[in-house]
């Protein structure tokens, strides 16, 4: 019997406190309004290159963030300007020039020049290649020496920021 007294007691209270139970949305919509705001100031900061899969990039330590510029991609398999395949990494090792005949034509595509150029602004013209870290250094050799021939002056490789240690004597425990 005192248990059903109880819960008669649980009922009521339930009853007179249920007006009482309401969620306020207000503080929530701030939060997210300001984590937007945040975000969106935070995240122009960040370079965003064409979708990499199937590269792993190298490491670095090198603080200068790349320009836009036109992109190779190199995968373990292919040659890409701008993610178009214009050949494969087998023909580019067996090939014996300096200068890989498909990708000097791509790069040289209108589109990608742009109008007449004077020879300030070729100079001035960049190019970030994204390579595979595993790729040989020959093949790689091969497409910078095709960028410098197409009359891209400044030739980027593409890497992961890597976290540099501290410094002895720089970090002092408090």
């Amino acid at each position: 019997m005192s248990s059903s007294r109880r819960a008669q007691r649980m009922a009521q209270h339930h009853l007179r406190h249920k007006a009482d139970a309401e969620l306020n949305l207000i503080p929530l919509i701030d939060i997210l309004s300001t984590l937007v705001a945040f975000l969106l100031v935070y995240s122009t900061e960040v370079e965003v290159i064409q979708n990499s899969k199937g590269i792993e990039i190298p490491m670095s330590i090198a603080e200068a963030a790349p320009k836009e510029s036109v992109v190779v991609m190199i995968t373990k398999t292919d040659l890409f300007v701008q993610g178009e395949r214009v050949a494969s990494v087998q023909e580019v090792r067996d090939g014996k020039e300096a200068v890989i005949g498909p990708l000097h034509d791509a790069l040289k595509r209108p589109l990608l020049v742009g109008r007449s150029i004077t020879e300030k602004d070729l100079a001035q013209r960049e190019i970030t290649i994204m390579a595979d870290k595993a790729l040989p250094y020959e093949v790689l050799k091969k497409v910078m020496s095709t960028c410098t021939d197409a009359d891209y002056g400044k030739v980027s490789l593409a890497v992961i920021q890597k976290e540099k240690p501290v410094a002895p004597g720089q970090f002092k425990p408090g």
